[in-house]
């Protein structure tokens, strides 16, 4: 089989090669899945450009989320699965044109979803309802800010978020993704390259604090969010996109400042305001209860399903324009999810 391989760090152009690799075997709790497109993170960048402490040592195959035919299973139990089209997040391994994943952090789904809206459930819009619906809860009317809102998880977030009748206020990085954003319902868009959000969001009418942060960005935006906060408010990490440039001589100096934009965090405040911080790698969660991604899975399809939340957004390449969407999730310059096809 094939399997495009991370060979160095640096350029997406220069460092990526497909190669013929054995195929895969499942244990007794995985399956083995035929690969119709995988999806892109940018948490692949990370790993691209060697800022990602959980990449595997290159040469690596990277991919977290794919979408495509089971093929075979470990487990009798799990047979029925066999020849159903699914979503699945793997450790690893989806740039590929087979792949494990565990039997519970898959899930079944319908024909007429596209590679894009597939692979966007698997990681995207799992992270946003693990963030807003399990590892915590937002409540009915809350008011809510969403980080890098046009990207994956944030239009997942959005729309979960307008399921609960939230004031939305979001940002983004131009003025065709505020358009974008405020066409999907957005009360409130702060465009971070051009303004400083957390003084635009102190402006915004009747402004009283904000009971729910998702954060993608890390570094200072943490801390001016912690100040944002209202009492009883709670900021969810699950990114550092702040941390991403390209590796230089200087690096080391770009990572001490994004570890000390954080600032200096004592419980002690937090309690005293009653705010919370909390984290969210789905890596850990997947290596720890798959079974919950498989729960968060369904519950989103059931959703679409539903016409409840619309289907996700986003657009599909081919095998051979890997680096060129790589490079665009880098610039984020991307709206929604992007998926690349073997075919």
């Amino acid at each position: 089989m094939r399997a495009v391989f991370l060979t160095g760090f640096g350029e997406a152009g220069k460092n990526f090669s497909i190669r013929d690799i054995p195929e895969p075997k499942p244990k007794a709790d995985e399956v083995l899945i035929q690969i119709e497109a995988f999806g892109l993170n940018f948490a692949d960048v990370m790993a691209r450009l060697g800022l990602y402490k959980d990449a595997p040592p290159i040469p690596a195959v990277l991919g977290y989320d794919v979408v495509g035919t089971v093929l075979e299973s470990g487990d009798p139990l799990y047979s029925h699965l066999i020849g159903k089209r699914v979503v699945a997040l793997t450790r690893f391994g989806g740039y590929a044109e087979l792949a494990i994943a565990k039997t519970k952090a898959i899930a079944e789904i319908p024909e007429d979803f596209s590679a894009h809206e597939a692979t966007a459930l698997a990681t995207q819009y799992c992270t946003a309802y693990y963030a807003s619906h399990m590892v915590t809860t937002v409540p009915n009317g809350s008011a809510v800010l969403i980080h890098a809102a046009a990207g994956g998880v944030g239009q997942a977030l959005v729309q979960l978020c307008l399921l609960k009748k939230c004031t939305i206020i979001s940002t983004c990085s131009s003025e065709e993704k505020e358009k974008l954003l405020y066409s999907w319902g957005v009360h409130h868009v702060i465009n971070y390259i051009t303004f400083d959000f957390e003084s635009e969001t102190k402006k915004l009418p009747n402004f009283r604090g904000l009971d729910v942060i998702f954060d993608s960005i890390g570094g200072s935006y943490v801390k001016k969010g912690i100040r944002l906060l209202a009492p009883g408010g709670k900021i969810v990490c699950y990114g550092g996109a702040q941390r991403s440039g390209k590796r230089n001589v200087f690096s080391i100096f770009n990572d001490i400042r994004f570890v000390l934009g954080f600032g200096i965090m004592s419980p002690i405040p937090l309690l005293i305001q009653s705010k919370s911080i909390i984290g969210v790698n789905m890596l850990r969660i997947a290596d720890y209860r798959p079974e919950l991604i498989g729960e968060a899975m369904e519950n989103v399809i059931q959703l679409i399903k539903d016409e409840k939340i619309p289907r996700p957004y986003g657009q599909s390449f081919t095998i051979g324009e890997l680096a060129k969407a790589h490079e665009l999730i880098e610039s984020r310059k991307t709206t929604g999810k992007l998926a690349v096809l073997w075919k």
